[in-house]
């Protein structure tokens, strides 16, 4: 910043902050928010949490009027410490899908060009993913006081300088009605209240550590009941100046705090991160006395304790910190008041982590207590989808183990095996020959990874109909053990050796332990569906498509084992391969995507969805799941990446898959001939399998293929998507049949 601005508070040091000058909104300013938060008590013993920020972002200039055009959201939660649930609502202005546009064609945004080309398809429906909403109404702004209306949730300052704070969320039917009062004046953050901001855009900071909060609060559609007792912060900053020729990082993440101490001292403290190179670009801790004298430290660390996956981004965030400042001797544990207070918004890359936290520690060796607040927004590892199914794979994984541990509990073993109710089961059992018997074999197996896109697929689909998957949170395991117990046994059955890049399962274990661990696999999902939270009749529906998916897939496996050899000869002979290709469909059908289906349509089911969303889904999941295969037969062809299969393994086997099966409708007799007699023969020598390999692809049938899939799932989107939501889910739902279309392992 070349000179500070002519709207700023002095830059004087320990000059008063003028409330009633500088709460209203800033014309130089680019971006300019306020907030508060607020820890309640209520006369029916609710524990609960608010906070709430309003944002006012420039956004260009009126080509007749040349005055500063603006967009507005909200972002807040009510948080119900004692049930730990947290209700978050997040509402956009209404240009947000022209704005969204803008940003994405100036490159910024999410580098994957799935998770892009998805997002694009919703802008350009003039729509916004859910859960962010756009206002209805025109937000109202009043420039020379502190008043701001955005389509019904309400922030001002009275005369007398009390602030009034009116939200409703709709879907939840819970808000508040709050009074804050200041107990403390108004304090400058950062240098004398500069805070350094994105290259050069400097920011002014102020905030009120303490404040007497009154008013009401309804929750789930209830009686509106008065708040007790209630302590309050506020922060106002705003700014965003730079020079005309400057460009702005938006790659800016940080860990930052408000804290309010029992013995009436309070603290806030920050640290920002430059994420191009994880440089700091500024720390500051601040402690307010009881006279609300501040004093500032530099010298700080703020350190995670903890780390925690959500279900619903997988992304991993920390709910616990340690917070410590040499200079002023102060220790404090940071524990947030339950892991998930994840706020899932697209207006923060796509969610943060901000919720309430109690607070203990020492402060020049004595003991201090209280509550407060952390935001921690930007330190997001999943870029890509690549990385998001990575992330989707360890969550299963540890589902896995969570239901097979290796030193499993008395009680875990008997579920395992019987129920509560035939605890008699259990007599004579040996758990560690148990464990070997049943657990090893398939953890072996588990433990190594995969993809995971089929347990995703099940709370997916709870979420996109408007469910809530975190409840079902166990059911990670369950596709994945159904689809590992196919494995094994296919591995059986098929003589292989080699499985996710080690031994399968018989070659370690021998084939008469291995087939009973793998049919073992599809029994353990019904413990998985005990514990749901659903009633008989969901649960028989549940069952019924569980028990569907693995029917079909023991079909489809029959007929894999048969082969398709028998068919050859016709298409061999007549150039007509009609019959061939539906018989590769179906075994595909069958073995994969009737089980993704049934998952699909599982997750719908519990989130209520509608029978034609359940439906729907299916579909798309059938779709996702045929894809799959044909995909995967194109890269047996092309090679996949890190060489995690021999290129050209399926010829080497003999096996007639739909590059082939397409070759017999474009190839020549004498052509058509020469590829079976090649394929008959099970060639190993790498020359003849690249042979075949370049007749396939001159002949265009491995093209082909590729088209076929990807035709699938277009058809397939394009059904289901009318019956959605435009949201995140349906967002990632949507890159992810490309994800499968373009994958490379």
């Amino acid at each position: 910043m070349t000179e500070r601005p002519a709207d700023w508070p002095s830059l004087e040091p320990n000059a008063d902050i003028d409330l009633a000058q500088h709460d209203p909104p800033h014309a130089s300013a680019v971006t300019e928010w306020w907030y508060v938060n607020a820890h309640l008590t209520t006369a029916d013993d609710r524990r609960l949490a608010v906070f709430a920020s309003f944002f006012r972002i420039a956004v260009g200039r009126n080509e007749e009027t040349k005055e500063t055009e603006h967009a507005h959201s909200v972002t807040w939660a009510l948080v119900d410490l004692d049930k730990k649930a947290y209700y978050h609502e997040s509402r956009v202005d209404k240009q947000a899908p022209r704005l969204g546009l803008e940003r994405m064609d100036r490159g910024e945004g999410t580098k994957d060009p799935r998770l892009r080309r998805a997002l694009r398809e919703i802008l350009e429906r003039g729509n916004v993913p859910y859960p962010d909403h756009m206002f209805e109404r025109d937000p109202f702004i009043h420039t020379s006081r502190l008043e701001l209306d955005f389509d019904g949730l309400r922030f001002k300052r009275d005369d007398d300088g009390r602030y009034h704070l009116e939200l409703l969320h709709p879907y939840f039917k819970s808000g508040v009605n709050l009074t804050f009062e200041a107990e403390k004046p108004a304090v400058r953050h950062g240098d004398n209240g500069v805070v350094q901001g994105h290259d050069g855009a400097d920011m002014f900071y102020y905030f009120v550590p303490r404040m007497k909060v009154t008013g009401t609060v309804s929750m789930d559609g209830g009686a509106t009941v008065p708040v007790t007792s209630g302590t309050g912060w506020y922060d106002h900053e705003f700014g965003g100046h730079r020079d005309p020729d400057q460009t702005i990082n938006d790659e800016v993440a940080w860990t930052w705090c408000a804290v309010q101490l029992d013995d009436g001292r309070d603290l806030s403290a920050y640290i920002m991160v430059d994420e191009r190179d994880d440089s700091v670009m500024g720390q500051r801790a601040l402690v307010i006395d009881v006279d609300g004298q501040r004093t500032e430290h530099l010298g700080l660390s703020f350190e995670p304790l903890d780390s925690w996956v959500s279900t619903r981004t997988f992304n991993t965030y920390n709910s616990r910190w340690s917070l410590k400042v040499p200079d002023a001797r102060i220790e404090l544990a940071l524990d947030g008041a339950f892991a998930d207070q994840e706020f899932v918004t697209l207006v923060s890359k796509p969610a943060f982590w901000e919720g309430s936290c109690k607070i203990t520690g020492t402060i020049d060796g004595k003991a201090v207590s209280g509550r407060g607040w952390v935001e921690r927004s930007g330190y997001h590892t999943l870029d890509n989808l690549e990385d998001f199914f990575k992330a989707v794979g360890k969550q299963v994984r540890g589902s896995v183990a969570a239901l097979l541990p290796y030193e499993p509990s008395y009680e875990e073993v008997r579920d395992l095996i019987a129920s509560e109710e035939r605890d008699h089961y259990m007599e004579g059992v040996d758990t560690a020959q148990f464990v070997r018997s049943g657990v090893t074999p398939v953890r072996e197996i588990t433990d190594r990874g995969g993809k995971g896109w089929r347990s995703y697929a099940a709370l997916a689909c709870c979420d996109v109909v408007g469910g809530d998957s975190r409840r079902y949170v166990q059911w990670l395991a369950m596709p994945e053990l159904m689809h590992v117990g196919s494995l094994i046994v296919d591995d059986v059955q098929d003589k292989s050796t080699v499985r996710r890049g080690g031994p399968t399962c018989h070659m370690v274990h021998g084939d008469a332990l291995a087939i009973n661990a793998g049919t073992a696999c599809y029994f353990m999902g019904q413990q998985v569906l005990t514990g749901t939270e659903v009633s008989d009749a969901t649960k028989l529906r549940l069952y019924d498509l569980y028990f569907e998916a693995l029917r079909a897939g023991h079909a489809g496996q029959a007929a894999d084992i048969t082969g398709l050899d028998e068919y050859m000869p016709n298409a061999v002979e007549t150039g007509d391969n009609t019959e061939l290709e539906s018989r590769i469909l179906s075994v595909h059908r069958l073995k994969t995507a009737a089980p993704a289906g049934a998952l699909s349509r599982m997750g719908a089911l519990i989130g209520d969805g509608t029978e034609e969303q359940i439906e729907g889904l299916g579909r798309y999941f059938e779709s996702v799941g045929l894809a799959f295969q044909i995909v995967d037969d194109v890269l047996n062809l092309r090679g996949f990446k890190d060489d995690l299969k021999r290129r050209g393994e399926d010829l080497a086997h003999g096996k007639v898959t739909m590059p082939v099966a397409k070759a017999m409708g474009v190839l020549d007799a004498e052509g058509r001939q020469w590829m079976w007699d090649h394929v008959k023969a099970k060639h190993q020598d790498p020359a003849i399998i690249g042979e075949m390999i370049e007749r396939l692809e001159a002949c265009g049938s491995v093209q082909a293929a590729q088209d076929q899939a990807e035709e699938m799932i277009e058809h397939a989107w394009q059904t289901v998507q009318p019956l959605l939501n435009d949201s995140i889910v349906s967002l990632m739902l949507r890159s992810f049949g490309w994800f499968v279309l373009q994958r490379h392992y």
